[in-house]
């Protein structure tokens, strides 16, 4: 194999027979996360009560969490049962490429999701005049087109790189990896993904934060009927943002910081949390938190029996 076609994942090495204890457990969580979003979407597809901005913007999320999954758990349950763990560069790219835009987009969609909150509680009145079908729309397709962009130009920035070496100390194709392994100077890269990272998480957090603190701020001056009603549609989103932000740094911090030593395992484990647990943590929490997600799931069950 000619040095920089091909991948190897070295972490799957000497594994032993625990591979199918992993196996098992990661077949297992794959299955929970499509059966669950799956009833989300649809759930919400279905009942037309549900066709409004808050319950599509829900969708999306499961959506995505489909999206990124699908192109981390199939390869990483192939890679348990096999006893070699190459991968072409055209699909190692592929790979990070999607992976890399779950998080984009599930950061710009839990953004669009603090905005609706943020207009339905600072202007219910005009509400239905400012989040209409075709501005959610509008709104959803650029988030999405800008995150995809944005990440698509980065991977064909380092697809056109020369690598030195083979070897990603990762079980999945990590886009900073790669880029480590370059031996030409990798400074465009580097730039590009601090823009990457400003545009697509750092803004948006930043957005989500100010969102919050003015309907904190709104809530504060209203009645308490108004801030039970507020908090029970703003809590399963600030739960969801959280877990996700804290899953997205430990991420980041673990690939950007190299002086950073920790047990393998324990970096395994918390650099999969952000592909593990908020794809499995969304439905879970909006499909038993709204009644009205929640009875149509029910309807959905009962009826495939």
């Amino acid at each position: 194999m000619e040095n920089g076609t091909y991948f190897y994942l070295m972490l799957f090495e000497n594994i032993g027979y625990i591979r199918y204890a992993f196996f098992s457990l990661g077949f297992i969580l794959y299955c929970a996360i499509v059966f669950f979003n799956a009833l989300v979407i649809f759930a919400i597809f279905l009942e037309r009560t549900l066709h409004q901005p808050m319950y599509i913007l829900i969708s999306c999320l499961s959506v995505n969490s489909v999206f990124g999954t699908a192109a981390f758990f199939p390869r990483l349950l192939t890679d348990l049962l096999s006893d070699t763990h190459s991968v072409s560069r055209a699909a190692c790219i592929l790979q990070a490429f999607v992976i890399l835009s779950y998080a984009s987009n599930e950061n710009t969609i839990l953004m669009l999701m603090a905005f609706d909150r943020y207009v339905a509680i600072s202007k219910p009145l005009q509400y239905n005049n400012i989040m209409t079908p075709r501005i959610l729309s509008v709104l959803i397709a650029i988030s999405c087109i800008y995150s995809m962009l944005c990440v698509g130009i980065g991977c064909i920035l380092n697809a056109r790189l020369t690598k030195c070496g083979n070897k990603l100390w990762k079980v999945y194709c990590h886009n900073w990896e790669i880029v480590k392994l370059s031996c030409e100077n990798t400074i465009v890269n580097n730039v590009f993904g601090l823009f990457i990272l400003t545009t697509t998480v750092i803004m948006p957090l930043s957005f989500i934060l100010y969102s919050y603190v003015k309907i904190l701020i709104i809530c504060r001056k209203s009645s308490q009927d108004f801030r039970r009603k507020a908090y029970q549609t703003c809590i399963p989103h600030i739960v969801i943002l959280l877990n996700f932000s804290v899953a997205l740094f430990c991420e980041v911090t673990l690939s950007r910081v190299a002086t950073l030593k920790l047990p393998i395992e324990l970096s395994i484990i918390l650099s999969l949390e952000f592909l593990i647990v908020p794809p499995i943590l969304n439905p879970l929490v909006y499909g038993l938190n709204f009644p009205k997600i929640r009875q149509k799931i029910i309807w959905i069950i009962k009826a495939c029996k």
